[in-house]
């Protein structure tokens, strides 16, 4: 800007500009030791610091951020000149033209719900003030570059000035209609000339945001808004990341044509960009329920399979029994394991698959919704019930531009996938799929556009048999599908709807006592049940406070049982590989994390063997799993788990360095 220009706001800019200084000094000192000069750094101000400094300066940053934010980014390349003068002296400090102030609104007034509202409550009000909006990437475009700005200068008086091109408008550039330089007697000049050499350009790239459908009501529709990302901004975020973006709201729309009626669509010009990815599991605990938590444990040191089985009971408690089913998605699908890495950099999952077939009407979509609820982060769909990117990711063209649009598996990174009728995915998703749980990762080469996305989420799946279940059959024929893709569930559970009268009492009294008044009730008897606000603060405790390891009598017993299934002719060779091996590790961690300990004792290996022979789908060594839906919780599971225990170490005894099955566990 020339001396002129700069003369306009002196006072506004010297004022921002001693803020810097005398606030953001290190960053500034930080900018001007930077080699690149080319590059635009941000400078990033706390508005909580703004207003405790000047409450007056900062309601106009509030209120008309699209005059301020320039004049704070013109403060901050000034400040920056001061710095480096006091930097001159050891010839270190390298001029810079672009720095942009970036503000973060944390901490401060401006997270109330009028400032920071839903994307699906944005209205014409929040129009030009500053906006902060939180919600997940679902679509990213190409980076584009735009003209930032160019300078003209009057062909009568000769002053230069600045244009800033139109965002809302497709970046056309409106010239003013008479000079617009402040003289004591005005040029009123009509012509202007544009300098060669001025035009300024900068990186620029087009999101799109939708709010969370983990915080919408049954029936509402998750809404979206683009956002526009520029300069140091671009390429931060992909699609399926969690962000907070702080930003001006404007309307864009098309340009003239003839017969055409011009819409305004709303569109966010971003300031601040915020990944929330590491941040999306939070729960509030209070000290209070973890001392709640060890008072428990101490409680049941004598027993603690009737500990953990008081802990499942919480799990679904409409749906009686199942007690196989409610073990699986606890310990497996939602606490998990710990994921390894080697030091060739390859990475072991430690998130488990879980895949209920079953006949109608055995409580497979209610499992589903429950496990959606104690998640955080959960995405439920069906196999076609999905978007056009299906379950993975897919590439639309929107405007003449290619972007690539997150699917199901990809919003639901770092949580929960929930997919419903599992067997009626697109040929798509089958393809990709087997990639995006086995190394949680998605390789993307469409429409010109090569990328990997992350897809870090369990995959908890449900499915019909095809017609009626044939236990003769292979698990593939009976679900239609693949041997490659069952052999990525780490339990594949079969229900049953078998003829049992005994059974059939048992439930239907179950179901007609749930309406009497006084079961409704839930106290705070950890000891007989678990509320559902407890069990999910006990989930996300363990899942982050243990990383448990095997101990070496664990070990044995995880070793001698694969080696017992792969010298087995019967097993299903499709599950009988390093895989199941894997999958064994991970339910012994998962058990132990359920139980409460940093490391994998026998009791948590047997447990891991017992839920992969009630999977079905390798051959039993204990004759008396049955079938998962008619398993229930028993009056001593401590004295039942030393029966099983008997059992598969005498079936394990066959190798000569297993120890001995009295032997202390």
């Amino acid at each position: 800007m020339d001396s002129a220009a700069k003369d306009e706001q002196p006072a506004h800019v010297k004022h921002l500009a001693a803020f810097l200084i005398r606030h953001h000094s290190d960053q500034l000192r930080s900018i001007a030791l930077s080699q690149d000069p080319k590059l635009h750094f941000p400078l990033y101000v706390n508005f909580a610091e703004l207003m405790d400094d000047d409450p007056p300066l900062s309601h106009l940053v509030f209120s008309q951020p699209a005059e301020y934010l320039r004049l704070f980014d013109e403060a901050a390349v000034w400040a920056h000149k001061v710095i480096l003068g006091d930097l001159n002296g050891s010839n270190k400090g390298i001029k810079k033209e672009f720095i942009h102030v970036r503000i973060n609104i944390s901490g401060s007034p401006l997270e109330c719900p009028e400032t920071f509202p839903s994307i699906g409550r944005v209205r014409v009000k929040h129009r030009g003030i500053l906006l902060t909006l939180k919600g997940t990437v679902i679509r990213s475009g190409a980076i584009k570059m735009y003209e930032g700005e160019r300078k003209y200068m009057c062909q009568k008086c000769k002053h230069e000035f600045l244009v800033y091109p139109e965002l809302e408008s497709r970046n056309s550039i409106k010239l003013p209609s008479y000079c617009p330089s402040q003289r004591s007697k005005p040029c009123e000049g009509t012509k202007f000339g544009h300098l060669e050499g001025s035009i300024t350009c900068h990186d620029y790239q087009e999101i799109k945001i939708q709010e969370s459908t983990h915080v919408l009501g049954v029936g509402a529709i998750p809404r979206s808004i683009p956002v526009i990302l520029k300069d140091d901004l671009v390429d931060i975020v992909k699609a399926g990341d969690d962000v907070i973006v702080t930003g001006i709201l404007t309307a864009k729309w098309s340009p003239d044509l003839k017969d055409v009626r011009c819409d305004l669509d709303p569109i966010l010009i971003a300031n601040y960009v915020r990944r929330t990815n590491e941040l999306k599991s939070e729960i509030d605990i209070p000290d209070d329920a973890i001392m709640k938590f060890k008072q428990f444990w101490s409680d049941f040191k004598d027993t603690p399979l009737k500990g953990r089985n008081a802990i499942l009971r919480g799990i679904c408690p409409q749906v009686f029994g199942l007690f196989t089913v409610k073990l699986a998605v606890v310990a497996l699908t939602l606490i998990g394991g710990v994921q390894h890495v080697d030091a060739s950099g390859t990475k072991v999952r430690g998130e488990s698959h879980l895949l209920l077939v079953g006949d109608p009407g055995t409580g497979k979509s209610q499992f589903l919704k429950f496990a959606a609820k104690l998640s955080n982060r959960s995405v439920i769909t069906t196999g076609l019930g999905s978007t056009s990117a299906g379950l993975t990711v897919t590439a639309v063209k929107d405007g003449g531009e290619w972007m690539l649009e997150a699917g199901a598996l990809v919003l639901a990174d770092g949580g929960l996938c929930c997919i419903d009728e599992f067997d009626s995915m697109r040929e798509h998703d089958r393809a990709t799929i087997h990639e995006a749980m086995e190394q949680q990762t998605i390789s993307v080469a469409k429409a010109g556009l090569v990328t990997t996305l992350s897809t870090k989420a369990i995959v908890f799946g449900a499915t019909n048999p095809k017609g009626q279940y044939d236990p003769d059959q292979s698990l593939s024929v009976n679900t239609a599908l693949s041997g490659p893709l069952l052999s990525r569930f780490d339990i594949v559970l079969v229900l049953l709807d078998t003829k049992n009268p005994e059974w059939d009492g048992v439930v239907s009294s179950h179901i007609l006592s749930e309406g009497e008044p006084d079961k409704g009730k839930q106290d705070e008897d950890l000891a007989n049940i678990w509320p559902f606000p407890m069990l999910r603060r006990y989930i996300h405790f363990v899942k982050g406070y243990f990383r448990p390891v095997l101990t070496r009598e664990a070990e044995i017993v995880i070793s001698s049982y694969y080696q017992l299934q792969r010298r087995s002719a019967t097993g299903n060779a499709a599950r009988t590989t390093v895989r199941m091996l894997e999958s064994l590790i991970r339910l012994a961690q998962a058990h132990a994390r359920l139980m409460f300990r940093n490391e994998v004792t026998r009791l948590d290996a047997i447990t891991a063997i017992l839920c992969i022979e009630s999977s079905m789908t390798t051959s039993a060594i204990v004759d008396s799993v049955g079938n998962a839906l008619h398993s229930n919780f028993t009056e001593n599971p401590d004295l039942e788990y030393a029966t099983q225990e008997r059992l598969i170490l005498e079936k394990l005894r066959s190798f000569d360095d297993f120890p001995d099955a009295n032997s202390r566990r």
